[in-house]
């Protein structure tokens, strides 16, 4: 029995990647400071720790895995990234994790790892029209992330292809772009778009609002992936003798407004949107796909309304019961 290790299992990727595994008959090890929110874990050990600590590090790691994937990392929704107020703590502590991980998986001869970087590794200045942003891979360097998140992004991609280089190890990056789905998080600030406009929709609908506010103009444009496309093209890239980095994302790009309109006519309401002052981050963004169909032969295909009508009907049913015990929303 093939055995995997997922760092980050508490959060909403790993759960899900921690399902997969298990139906492919893996014996899988989950890792986080927490377990997953919403759902039992599948994991067939679970370990609740800090993978800051060296010394944690080396007791989860105690065996030789087939395949360890590294998703932990201090990170949120534009609310959290782009405030500028976490920025020590998202730097700090995601590169321990990667800087901890990396050292002890080499020291084990565990030679496949996956790391999940992010499309805010991209340049500001190359996602500045809204309609036509540049995310091709190549386009990362010269280097101008427009964020603390995407340079410790960036610095850990570097990290991981020195240990390929130097060590021979098989590591393989993908840069995610906006995953959604059910059982990722919807409240509280580190919530992405998708989530947080679900959220908005249906507590106006199950209250009678007659409005949803959008940070910003409405007019900055972003692409979704729904999280089972991202899970079958992280293993696709795991499971090839590509490297990376890679996007891993959708190309169906949208406005916030328009995001925000699928998922009022999905619920079935109409809304007035109004725009209000918030963190949006760059202007336009968009996964380029050329790169992972030319070398893995694979491409996302569900729709963006698709994977809204599960998430949305999820969240919908969240803000039902939270409101039902009288929490603030």
């Amino acid at each position: 029995m093939k055995k995997a290790l997922v760092c980050g299992a508490g959060g909403f990727i790993g759960h899900h990647l921690v399902k997969r595994l298990k139906k492919e008959g893996y014996w899988v090890r989950g890792v986080d400071l927490k377990y997953p929110e919403f759902s039992e874990t599948e994991a067939d050990d679970f370990v609740i720790g800090d993978l800051r600590d060296p010394y944690f590090v080396r007791h989860i790691i105690d065996m030789k895995f087939d395949e360890v994937y590294q998703l932990a990392a201090d990170m949120g929704g534009a609310g959290f990234v782009f405030t500028g107020d976490n920025d020590a703590d998202i730097m700090h502590n995601s590169a321990l994790i990667n800087l901890n991980i990396l050292d002890i998986c080499h020291k084990r001869n565990i030679k496949r790892i996956f790391y999940s970087s992010s499309a805010c590794v991209y340049p500001k200045y190359n996602q500045e029209d809204p309609n036509n942003p540049k995310c091709s891979e190549g386009s990362a360097y010269p280097a101008m992330p427009d964020s603390e998140y995407g340079w410790e992004k960036l610095f850990s991609e570097r990290l991981y292809l020195a240990y390929h280089r130097n060590y021979g190890m098989e590591v393989r990056i993908a840069r995610y772009h906006n995953i959604f789905g059910p059982e990722g998080t919807w409240r509280g600030g580190r919530e992405k778009a998708p989530a947080a406009l679900c959220r908005k929709v249906a507590l106006a609908k199950l209250r009678g609002d007659d409005y949803i506010e959008v940070w910003g103009d409405g007019k900055q444009t972003r692409s979704f992936l729904y999280i089972d496309e991202c899970i079958e093209g992280t293993l696709k890239l795991m499971r090839s003798d590509f490297t990376g980095p890679v996007n891993i994302g959708s190309e169906e790009m949208v406005t916030i407004d328009q995001l925000a309109e699928m998922i009022m006519d999905i619920a079935g309401v109409k809304l007035k949107i109004k725009h209000v002052p918030g963190p949006q981050g760059v202007r336009g963004r968009n996964s380029d796909n050329r790169l992972i169909y030319e070398k893995l032969g694979w491409k996302p295909t569900m729709p963006l309304r698709e994977g809204l009508e599960i998430t949305y009907k999820w969240i919908e049913e969240e803000v039902r019961k939270a409101l039902e015990k009288g929490e603030k929303l």
